[in-house]
């Protein structure tokens, strides 16, 4: 399907109305203010699980007690229990980003799945990482924070093993039961390692290709070292990207002989080197971000690749390889950047600027927001809705008004382009 000629009118609205953009503001953010609320009452609500009132410092009690009395009904929905156990603080590279419980991402041995409770023990590894969906391009991504030097191996874990369904409800007949397993192939990386002087991701693969890492587990796992080695790398800079290609497998014996290529796995790694951390590209670098999307997507489609001369097929998976699995993609926060890519390559995907997914999720499958929907003043607004969807599913999506206004002025450039 070819995408439309004319921007659509609530579009257009809104880009001549700042009005209209100052109500967006106000609404998003009276919402998440509601979410992180709820976020902090959760958190305290574990802490008061463990102690006697007693026990408690007064003004964590207190604390406690003004968010339970305002928000009930809401603790549980956005609880972020299992990111803010005192086990997984230092797994968090900013202490005000934690996964929402039933979103999270859960990297257990041999599939990756959402994360569960039992006993009040977190089963599976431990990492800051979201399952989210798009409100109107249908597609699944997992949303993450920049890996520590010790989330390293979790965050390759994550890629080395099969991706299994994500957490949904609704009726048997809205859900796709055919999908093949597979795994993650594309990571999108939207900060470099270090930006104005401060690191903002460590690096988790070799820079020189035919080098190898080994990352080791993290205290307390025990699972195989992972060697981890740099194919090839390559600059295409009509999107500003580096891409690299990576391969990870498992060693099974302590003198680095015990690898078996069976179970090599290779993935493409995207850096996007034009967005400044609590900023967004400049005007000049508009075009390359839209074809950093494109590229993006099409690169997800592509299930083998060619290095040294050799084809390796991507994410070596037996049986059926799925077509368009899931993009890993974060930031370093894995919020602002992030949520501002995923929120852009939804509505692209919406108006058939990039190509349908392969296997589309509605919308409905996501749990209900417990604040209701948007007031009827944007009920038209289709970015508004799409960052507050993102915003239930992983908290301060789209974390600046600066990123919310250019997902309005880029999906009107894709417009514009197209014309």
């Amino acid at each position: 399907m070819s995408p439309p000629q004319t921007m659509p009118q609530w579009l257009s609205v809104a880009l001549s109305s700042e009005k209209h953009l100052n109500t967006v503001l106000r609404v998003l953010t009276n919402r998440e203010s509601k979410r992180d609320s709820a976020r902090t009452a959760s958190q305290l609500k574990a802490l008061d699980d463990k102690s006697q009132p007693n026990e408690m410092r007064s003004p964590l009690a207190f604390l406690f007690r003004r968010s339970k009395d305002a928000l009930p009904q809401l603790v549980d929905h956005y609880a972020v229990t299992a990111g803010a156990h005192e086990a997984h603080h230092h797994f968090n590279r900013y202490v005000d980003i934690i996964p929402y419980d039933r979103t999270r991402v859960g990297v257990h041995e041999g599939s990756l799945g959402q994360g569960t409770e039992r006993d009040g023990i977190w089963e599976g590894r431990y990492l800051n990482a979201s399952w989210v969906l798009e409100r109107f391009g249908r597609k699944w991504w997992i949303a993450t924070q920049a890996p520590l030097k010790h989330t390293a191996h979790a965050f390759l874990s994550a890629i080395l093993q099969s991706v299994m369904r994500p957490p949904v409800e609704g009726p048997p007949s809205q859900l796709d039961t055919s999908s093949p397993i597979s795994r993650v192939r594309t990571v999108v990386q939207l900060t470099r390692n270090m930006e104005g002087g401060r690191k903002k991701a460590d690096a988790y693969f070799p820079t020189e290709v035919g080098r190898s890492v080994v990352v080791s587990p993290e205290p307390g796992h025990d699972g195989p070292p992972l060697k981890v080695t740099l194919l090839e790398t390559k600059t295409i800079r009509a999107s500003h990207c580096i891409e690299s290609t990576v391969s990870i497998i498992p060693i099974h014996r302590t003198d680095h002989k015990g690898e078996n290529d069976d179970e090599v796995v290779v993935f493409r790694h995207m850096l996007y080197t034009s967005w400044p951390d609590h900023g967004i590209p400049e005007p000049e670098d508009r075009e390359s971000l839209l074809s950093f999307i494109r590229l993006v997507d099409n690169t997800n489609r592509i299930i083998s690749s060619s290095s040294r001369g050799k084809s390796t097929p991507l994410n070596n998976t037996a049986g059926e390889l799925d077509s368009d699995p899931p993009i890993m993609v974060g930031c370093s926060a894995g919020v602002g950047r992030t949520g501002t890519f995923i929120a852009i390559s939804s509505l692209l995907r919406s108006y058939s600027f990039l190509p349908p997914a392969a296997r589309p999720t509605p919308a409905s499958v996501i749990h209900a927001s417990p604040l209701g929907p948007l007031p009827e003043e944007l009920e038209e607004d289709e970015i508004a809705q799409e960052i507050d969807s993102l915003r239930e599913q992983r908290p301060s999506m789209v974390q600046r008004k600066e990123q919310i206004f250019l997902i309005y002025e880029l999906l009107a450039d894709a417009f514009s382009e197209n014309n």
